[in-house]
């Protein structure tokens, strides 16, 4: 539930994942470029998929960061009701 104190207290986690992102990323090129040395095509390719989808993410949240922050409802927004009944 909403309580209206989002906009003062929302905290974003997209610098921590931006670094997680980077770690991953030097893992995946790494751990493709050792496999490809030692003769495991399967493996260098798993790691190679891996990359990928790091380097996608790692764009994404990159995009995410350069837009700086949104709109947030102000004070005078007030907090959502909770659905009434039960919800499937």
């Amino acid at each position: 539930m909403r309580t209206g104190s989002e906009p003062t207290t929302a905290r974003s986690a997209l610098r921590m994942r931006w670094w997680l992102s980077v770690w991953g990323l030097l893992w995946a090129v790494f751990g493709t470029t050792a496999f490809a040395l030692v003769g495991r095509p399967g493996w260098a390719v798993a790691c190679g998929v891996l990359w990928l989808v790091v380097t996608v993410d790692l764009s994404a949240i990159t995009r995410h960061l350069r837009q700086g922050p949104h709109y947030q409802p102000g004070r005078d927004i007030p907090p959502y009701r909770p659905p009434e009944g039960r919800i499937r």
